[in-house]
């Protein structure tokens, strides 16, 4: 397994010195999720500082942008990361695709099938000459002039990672993407029961190889020096826990253990301004089957009891500090 860090965006000004320190830290890779920035601007920002690290968008909200758009701006990445760039796509939830991003929201993963073939596609034009005839139940590219097609770079084209937590997203993502983006919201039993079956489907449906999707996976982690350090950690786990149990999209993680009645007080809780009660009502047995518990020094073997043969990329959800000698101490324990 590879070892990588994931931020949640920060001013575009310090995000050179980001990836160039997750870079001397020994990280593998560095991605970015869109929250209060925007995740292909942070990578252009910082791009040149990867130097040999695979750097991404974990994710980027596809459905607001058009193919064409995301087209163009993974092309340049590709090129300024010397062909280390990694485009994931999330489709986020119908309240912020129609809310907040004013975009249309219907038939996610039959969308987002679309859409990565549609990127595929343009790219395909781009580099090869042919015709752009892309004809889709939710766009169309047919038009593609000498004066608008990038050169080539050389470095092939990006790879392509879904988020995906049901299991029509992760059949899709089986049949068309390259990795996939599982949440940190996620459970050994989940992945074995649910996910893998389901990108194994789409895989064997589009007649692809069992190595075509990198499986990714952030996970929690509750771990600390001293005791200040393991309290916050545990605080933030199930405060994340908590959130995302609360999230009807996620529901099925939680009815797949049986803890269907969690997710309904947890929801209930959140739309009553009961945030801070919700960790509450997390037992142990809840906390331990979505959350890593260990010491520092045991960060990769307990991972890698957890989920070893079943991921192939992880990277650490935790509030708890992870030095350059720590990095490498998980990455030799992950085998990465």
């Amino acid at each position: 397994m590879k070892l990588d860090t994931i931020t949640y965006g920060a001013p575009l000004a310090e995000v050179g010195d980001q990836i160039a320190s997750a870079r001397a830290a020994g990280y593998d890779g560095w991605f970015t999720s869109e929250t209060t920035h925007d995740p292909l601007l942070a990578c252009a920002a910082g791009g040149a500082q990867a130097q040999g690290m695979t750097i991404g968008t974990a994710i980027a909200v596809a459905f607001p942008r058009s193919p064409m758009h995301t087209a163009y701006a993974a092309h340049d990445l590709q090129a300024l990361t010397g062909g280390r760039f990694v485009l994931g796509l999330g489709s986020q939830i119908k309240p912020h695709i129609e809310k907040r991003f004013s975009a249309t929201w219907s038939k996610p993963a039959a969308r987002m099938r679309e859409y990565v073939l549609a990127l595929r596609a343009i790219w395909d034009a781009w580099a090869d000459g042919t015709e752009l005839a892309f004809r889709g139940e939710f766009t169309r590219h047919t038009l593609m002039t000498p004066f608008f097609t990038p050169q080539p770079h050389g470095f092939g084209h990006p790879a392509v990672w879904l988020a995906a937590v049901g299991p029509l997203m992760t059949r899709a993502t089986g049949e068309v993407a390259d990795g996939l983006l599982a949440h940190g919201f996620t459970t050994r039993r989940y992945l074995e029961e649910v996910t893998l079956p389901a990108l194994a489907e789409g895989r064997e449906l589009a007649h692809r190889p069992a190595d075509a999707v990198e499986v990714v996976l952030p996970v929690f982690v509750i771990a600390g020096r001293t005791e200040q350090e393991r309290t916050a950690a545990r605080r933030t786990a199930l405060e994340n826990v908590a959130f995302y149990g609360s999230t009807p999209a996620y529901r099925g993680v939680l009815d797949r253990h049986g803890w269907g009645d969690l997710h309904e007080q947890l929801h209930r809780l959140s739309r009553s301004d009961g945030w801070a009660r919700m960790p509450e009502l997390l037992t142990d047995e809840v906390v331990d089957a979505f959350a890593v518990t260990c010491e520092p020094d045991e960060i990769g073997a307990a991972i890698a009891e957890r989920f070893g043969g079943l991921v192939d990329r992880v990277s650490l959800s935790t509030s708890f500090a992870v030095d350059a000698t720590l990095v490498d101490r998980i990455r030799t324990d992950l085998g990465g």
